[in-house]
C-alpha cells in the first residue's frame, strides 16, 4: 500500500511539474486584450537574466576582459536578487567556474550577449501571472544596417527563456523590437526614440502610428513619448536606454551636458526639452532629473585583437564609444551603475542616489562592455515578480 501511494505521489508530482512548466505560444490575442501590462523597472523583480560574452569578432581578446566585467556585474546584481547566466556549450565550464555558486548557469546557444534585446519583455496582470513578449530580433537592422549575421540563435532566446520559466509568450512574428528601445512607467506611458523605431532596418512598411499602436497593444500603454534621437546611431540606431528612463511614475531621468563641445550635446538638450514639455498618460507634467555625461569621451581600444569577419560590423581603434551613465539597471533595493574611471563617476552616483533615495547605488567599472557596443542595461533583462 505504501509503495502504491508513493508511486501515486511521484506520478502526480511529475504531472503537476509538467503542467506548471508547460509554456504555450498565444496567438490571435494581445497582452492588452488579456489584461497584461509591462511594469516599470522600479517595480518588484523575480530575477535578472544575462548572457555570457564570447563572440571573437565583437569582443576583444576572445571576450576574456568582457567576461571579467560580466562576472562583476552579475555579482553586484546577485546581492539584491537572483541572476541566471545563459552560456553556450563551449563556454559553460569556463563560466561556471568563474561565477559564484549563487548565480544559476544554464546552457543555451546564442549569437551574442545582449539579452535586453534578445530576451523577452515580460508583462504581468493583477492576478499574479507573468507572460513574455517575444519580439522578432534582427541584430538591430537586419540586412540594412544590422551588426551581424546570422542572428537566428538570438531570435530564439526569448522563447527559450519563457519555456525555462514556464511562461506563456506572445510572438510578434515580423515585428522587430528590442527591449533597450523602450522604457515604461507601468501606468500607461512609454518613452522611445524615433531614430530607433522608425529606422529602415526594423519595420519599414509600418507607419509611426502603426508602430505606436503595436506598442499600445503589446505593452498595454496609452501614450508614447517620442524622443527624436538617441546617441548611438552606429550600434542600435539610438536606443532610449542610453538617453532616458523612468525613475518612478511621473518622473524621468535624462542625460545632460552643458558643454557645447560634447559630441552628445545636441541629443542631450533635445531629449531634455522633449521630456520637460511632455505629460504622461495620466496627464501629469513630468519631473525630469538631469544625469551627467562622462567628462571625457571613451574611444575604442584593443580592436586589433577583435577577429575580422565578413558577417559582422568591424571594430576600429579610435572610434567614439557611447558611454552613458543612463544605462544603469534598477533592481530590488538597488541600482547598478556604469563607471568609466572618469572624473564624473562619483557625480553620477550622487545624482542617481538622489533619484533613488531608498535604494543602494552600486557602481561597476564597465568600460570593457562599451568596447563591445553596450553597457549594464543592455546586457541584462529583468523579470518582474508575479505579485497580486
Amino acid at each position: 500500500m505504501k509503495k502504491r501511494f508513493c508511486l501515486f505521489l511521484t506520478v502526480m508530482c511529475m504531472f503537476l511539474f509538467h503542467t506548471v512548466a508547460m509554456a504555450k505560444t498565444i496567438t490571435g490575442r494581445t497582452p492588452k486584450q488579456d489584461g497584461f501590462r509591462m511594469p516599470g523597472e522600479f517595480e518588484e523583480q523575480e530575477q535578472v537574466w544575462m548572457v555570457w560574452p564570447e563572440r571573437p569578432d565583437n569582443w576583444r581578446d576572445g571576450g576574456k576582459p568582457a567576461q571579467e566585467v560580466f562576472v562583476n556585474v552579475a555579482r553586484a546584481i546577485a546581492k539584491f536578487e537572483p541572476v541566471t547566466m545563459l552560456v553556450s556549450n563551449a563556454q559553460y565550464t569556463n563560466a561556471r567556474s568563474r561565477l559564484p555558486d549563487n548565480i544559476r548557469v544554464v546552457e543555451m546557444s546564442n549569437d551574442d550577449a545582449w539579452v535586453r534585446d534578445t530576451g523577452p519583455t515580460f508583462v504581468v496582470n493583477d492576478k499574479g501571472e507573468v507572460r513574455g513578449c517575444d519580439w522578432t530580433f534582427n541584430a538591430w537592422g537586419g540586412l540594412v544596417d544590422g551588426l551581424y549575421f546570422p542572428w537566428d540563435n538570438d531570435d530564439k532566446v526569448a522563447q527559450k527563456i519563457c519555456e525555462l520559466e514556464g511562461v506563456d509568450r506572445y510572438r510578434t512574428e515580423g515585428f522587430v523590437l528590442e527591449g533597450g528601445s523602450i522604457h515604461v512607467d507601468g501606468e500607461g506611458t512609454l518613452i522611445t526614440t524615433e531614430m530607433c523605431l522608425l529606422s529602415k532596418g526594423r519595420n519599414p512598411n509600418m507607419s509611426k502610428k502603426q508602430i505606436e499602436d503595436k506598442l499600445k497593444d503589446y505593452l498595454n500603454v496609452e501614450k508614447v513619448i517620442w524622443i527624436k534621437d538617441g546617441i548611438d546611431p552606429d550600434e542600435t540606431n539610438g536606443h532610449v536606454d542610453l538617453v532616458a528612463c523612468f525613475v518612478r511614475p511621473g518622473e524621468v531621468a535624462c542625460i545632460w551636458t552643458d558643454d557645447p563641445k560634447n559630441p552628445f550635446y545636441d541629443a542631450c538638450q533635445a531629449a531634455y526639452k522633449t521630456l520637460s514639455e511632455a505629460t504622461d498618460a495620466k496627464g501629469r507634467k513630468l519631473k525630469v532629473w538631469k544625469l551627467t555625461m562622462p567628462k571625457n569621451q571613451v574611444y575604442q581600444k584593443g580592436a586589433e585583437t577583435v577577429d575580422h569577419s565578413e558577417t559582422s560590423a568591424p571594430r576600429k581603434n579610435g572610434n567614439l564609444c557611447y558611454a552613458s551613465y543612463m544605462n544603469f539597471l534598477i533592481v530590488n533595493g538597488g541600482v547598478i551603475v556604469p563607471q568609466y574611471g572618469d572624473e564624473n563617476d562619483d557625480l553620477a552616483l550622487e545624482q542617481i542616489q538622489e533619484m533613488f533615495p531608498d535604494r543602494e547605488v552600486v557602481g561597476v567599472e564597465t568600460t570593457e562592455v562599451i568596447y563591445g557596443g553596450g553597457n549594464i542595461h543592455c546586457i541584462t533583462q529583468h523579470q518582474p515578480a508575479a505579485t497580486r
